[in-house]
């Protein structure tokens, strides 16, 4: 039932380490049990369904995130929500098919619907892992909102999966800064699930966004529906940074198992509810 990347499954083996807590794997007891467990962490993979250039498959960033996720669990314990594949990937058009966008407003109240389902249950800490750059805007909106209304409920945190660390970044942005089913990201795919990359239609097209002032969608940048050089990619290029990034977020889950609120209680409970 778990679906676990090869790749993943064969890491988590080839180490030692427990499997992935992914819930959707879990009946609801058990689902109850992580929940009110006083150490749990929830993470919440976030990806995309867009087109990602003729090599890449349209589920890469829920899939790069999902497989994140799951690794990050074997290493630290955190529990694995079931991935959100539908988000905001309208900067994409219509000019290539594949991609199934939320509009900005629909995806900012879904994340609401959803965090305030996963403290109906009792959740705590929350991660939103996220892998797609689209998100970015709206997830930070959601956050704001989430973290005023469940004030002393809930502690919830964003993380950007390419932006994990500055080593992480660099190793995305390294062909191109407006990155899109680039090298990174094929990378990735190559190691997590090498017969969704068609190798054989790969063909680069080079960053156009250097030293613009203005913010343009794909389809006035991009010839092909990537920006990058997806040709000097690899599996093994793929397994070290998958893993550098796995081992950041584990990291992370470690810090938010224990971490208090800066402030005692006292200086912020008695604030008045806000619910918008």
């Amino acid at each position: 039932m778990s679906h676990l990347s090869p790749a993943v499954q064969s890491l988590i083996q080839e180490k030692g380490l427990p499997d992935s807590r992914r819930l959707d794997t879990l009946a609801w007891p058990e689902v109850g049990k992580a929940a009110s467990a006083p150490d749990s962490v929830l993470l919440l993979p976030i990806g995309a369904s867009e087109q990602h250039g003729p090599h890449l498959a349209i589920n890469t960033d829920t899939a790069i995130a999902q497989s994140l996720c799951d690794y990050a669990s074997s290493l630290s314990g955190a529990f694995v929500a079931p991935a959100m594949p539908y988000t905001v990937s309208a900067g994409h058009t219509t000019k290539w098919p594949g991609t199934f966008s939320l509009s900005h407003e629909t995806f900012i109240q879904t994340m609401a619907e959803w965090t305030a389902w996963a403290v109906s249950m009792s959740w705590t800490r929350v991660l939103w892992v996220n892998s797609h750059f689209g998100n970015d805007a709206s997830l930070r909106v959601a956050l704001d909102k989430a973290r005023l209304t469940h004030l002393g409920q809930l502690q919830i945190g964003l993380v950007t999966t390419f932006q994990i660390s500055e080593d992480v970044w660099k190793d995305f942005s390294s062909d191109a800064e407006d990155l899109h089913a680039n090298k990174a990201e094929t990378d990735l795919m190559l190691f997590l699930y090498p017969d969704s990359v068609d190798i054989t239609t790969i063909e680069d097209d080079p960053d156009r966004t250097e030293g613009t002032v203005f913010s343009y969608p794909v389809a006035q940048t991009s010839l092909n529906g990537l920006t990058g050089s997806p040709s000097q990619a690899s599996a093994e290029q793929g397994r070290e940074l998958f893993l550098k990034m796995a081992s950041a977020l584990a990291a992370k889950v470690e810090t938010a198992k224990t971490e208090s609120p800066p402030l005692p209680p006292e200086q912020w409970s008695a604030l008045p509810e806000l619910t918008s």
